[in-house]
């Protein structure tokens, strides 16, 4: 029976299990249409369905555009040389065949959760609390990282128009220089004003945004492209594959847009349809972008001189043409670029605890909805002052790659998902599946394909960031057995 005494919905696999047995309540699953039919309910008020597939694209591409070009870019060149734009491809393709899972699950079940819903309807509640946990890692640090980088564009744009900019002591992180990184604080803080005035409001914002920095990453590859040496690509992949794919699972980090998006499934008008759709569109156009900006950058510079700089377009635009005046106009962009970042990753983040408030597997402030703006308030504050101030406190480079195995995890977790629900659920109505699907024998190829590509980008990572995992693993599961377990919905059901 549910919590509410009815019965589980006909031909969902899900039963609840013995309160006694610890390996069975470990595995108990949510059913989907339950999922489904929670929707947008919370403590004191319900999410609105604002969202149309334009606004859900945007929040994808938000998320995603800008991270990997403007700031991590200057970390991942020196790995790969000019091959970087091969790295950035390879981190596309790991993403597209995850993406199709996001797209197939996205349009099945429509919720906040994302990939930890997907996880809670089809491989139990243990392993939907560890991808989870993943996510926070993922959405938090990833706030995190990319604000960081916001400060070296505000300097450049504050130098180019009025002369001025914030000491290193206040605008770089402790370890490069600085001892508190006060605009990557302030920017998180503006994002969260934008949240609390609403979901509708907010993707307006974005929108904006997101229009700005594409027109500004067009306008570098105009300007760069008459900087362009055919040397510059001559030694083309100088610390080889293994240099590709070390920056590969670096700029991975670039490609969570599309879960974000997925996010706000229960905000969307038409989920369904719209989800899958904004989902695969958002990572087409964000992948050409990055290649060709990736592809000029480093035919206008040598591949050796990004070592160190977290603003490396803005000066080669100094670079190419001689004029401060285009890397100004390179540096606002950022600025507005980065910002939008922060705002749909902090979102993505909000929404990600607002499900798992709701199951009680963590505590139900975060799932309080205010009734006015339809915005969860005190959630959207908390993750905002904890995102904020890791962000003025740690190094980029730590919390990128901190970033890009929390998403791999997830990532990977979502193609069993996929492989799960078509054994266990083969007949529930589908907007999207992944190619081959309708293939008696080859319908599992694509998940499994992006399951061992997350794989292998795991492994890729350094074993620092496995020690800083298996540490945030280690401390989730401590949480999840002292409380959420005990908390948790389903398992109050039982009692």
């Amino acid at each position: 029976m549910l919590e509410n005494g009815a019965a589980p919905p006909p031909g969902d696999s899900y039963s609840p299990p013995p309160a006694g047995g610890v390996a069975t309540r470990l595995l108990r699953r949510k059913p989907v249409e339950r999922l489904v039919a929670e929707g947008g309910q919370g403590e004191g008020g319900t999410l609105r369905r604002s969202m149309g597939v334009w606004q859900l694209t945007m929040i994808s591409i938000g998320a995603t555009l800008g991270t990997g070009i403007f700031v991590v870019l200057g970390e991942a060149v020196p790995d790969a040389g000019p091959a970087v734009v091969l790295a950035f491809v390879i981190a596309g393709i790991t993403a597209l065949f995850s993406a199709l899972s996001y797209a197939e699950l996205a349009g099945t079940i429509p919720v906040s959760g994302s990939s930890y819903s997907y996880a809670y309807a089809t491989l139990g509640e243990l392993v939907a609390w560890v991808c989870g946990w993943c996510l926070i890692l993922e959405y938090g640090v990833s706030v995190a990282a990319v604000a960081v980088g916001w400060g070296q564009y505000l300097n450049e744009f504050l130098a180019g128009t009025v002369g001025f900019t914030i000491p290193d002591a206040l605008s770089a992180p402790p370890g490069q220089g600085g001892y508190f990184n006060l605009p990557a604080l302030l920017v998180v803080l503006l994002a969260m004003a934008f949240l609390l005035g609403g979901a509708k409001e907010s993707a307006r914002a974005n929108t904006i945004m997101v229009v700005v920095k594409i027109v500004t990453l067009l306008m570098f590859c105009a300007v760069a492209f008459q900087g362009v040496k055919s040397g510059n690509y001559a030694n083309f992949m100088p610390m080889g594959m293994a240099g590709v794919s070390a920056a590969g699972a670096t700029l991975f980090f670039s490609y969570i847009g599309f879960d974000a998006a997925s996010t706000a499934g229960e905000e969307a008008k038409n989920p369904q349809r719209d989800l899958p759709r904004a989902i695969m569109l958002s990572l087409v156009i964000v992948t050409a972008l990055y290649c060709l900006v990736a592809a000029i950058a480093v035919g206008a510079l040598p591949w050796q001189k990004f070592k160190g700089s977290e603003a490396a377009l803005a000066g080669i635009l100094k670079n190419v043409t001689g004029h401060d005046y285009w890397s100004v106009l390179l540096a606002f962009g950022a600025v507005v670029a980065i910002a939008s970042v922060v705002l749909t990753v902090l979102y993505g983040q909000t929404r990600i605890l607002f499900a798992m408030s709701r199951d009680r597997l963590v505590p139900k402030t975060f799932s309080k909805v205010h009734a006015k703006t339809g915005v969860p308030r005190v959630n959207t504050v908390i993750v905002s002052l904890f995102c904020g101030v890791l962000a003025a406190a740690v190094p980029l480079g730590q919390l990128a790659d901190a970033t890009s195995i929390g998403t791999l995890f997830a990532f990977a977790l979502v193609n069993v998902a996929v492989i799960v629900l078509r054994k266990t659920r083969p007949d529930m109505p589908r907007s999207f599946r992944t190619p081959l699907s309708r293939t008696r024998w080859l319908w599992p190829v694509f998940p499994a394909i992006g399951f061992l590509l997350c794989a292998f980008m795991m492994s890729r990572l350094g074993p620092v960031t496995w020690v800083v995992f298996g540490g945030w693993m280690a401390v989730g599961l401590v949480i999840y057995f002292g409380y959420g377990m005990r908390r948790s919905r389903l398992a109050t059901a039982e009692k």
